[in-house]
């Protein structure tokens, strides 16, 4: 099966197969990860995403990565935090799921994640991080072989030590 990892740094320098963007519904660009995404790839990556028409929460779309050391970009916005009775965990778990399905269906081998949901979206970082090990775990063990590595991207460190205690505790 394979590998769960993290690592802190910048998901724009990344070298894998794809690289998963925190975007917003439009898919055109905003703060945070999907800004640095937007501008290390590129005008070209914005030009292809006016194509897709959007996305809606807890979906996925793939671009080229262009300028990225990344083949491919997977879009999927994550939730907006509103109290956790409106269904985050079912959507941000279905961002992650969705985006590895599309890795895998374009052939990627290498996955990496930003934290998603838990900047300007305000989803409690603790709980997203389970959220995320638990689903990647999960699709990994329906999809034996079809991944070498999920790696969570993490720009801050106290973001990355909550994806290690996530890992550390999950019981597979």
């Amino acid at each position: 099966m394979a590998r769960i990892t993290t690592r802190l740094g910048d998901i724009t320098k990344v070298k894998a197969d794809a690289i998963v963007n925190a975007a917003n519904r439009t898919l055109l660009g905003g703060g945070g990860v999907d800004g640095a995404i937007h501008a290390a790839a590129g005008p070209e990556l914005l030009a292809e995403c006016r194509t897709l028409g959007g996305c809606e929460t807890g979906e996925a779309k793939i671009t080229r990565g262009y300028r990225l050391p990344a083949s491919y970009v997977i879009h999927t916005p994550g939730p907006i935090w509103k109290g956790g009775t409106n269904g985050e965990d079912a959507l941000l778990a279905a961002s992650y799921r969705n985006s590895l399905a599309l890795a895998v269906a374009h052939g990627c081998r290498t996955v990496a994640f930003p934290s998603i949901s838990t900047g300007v979206y305000r989803f409690p970082l603790e709980r997203a991080a389970a959220i995320a090990v638990k689903t990647v775990h999960a699709f990994l063990e329906e999809h034996p072989s079809s991944l070498e590595e999920v790696c969570f991207v993490c720009f801050h460190p106290e973001v990355k030590e909550a994806y290690d205690r996530a890992l550390d505790s999950a019981s597979f």
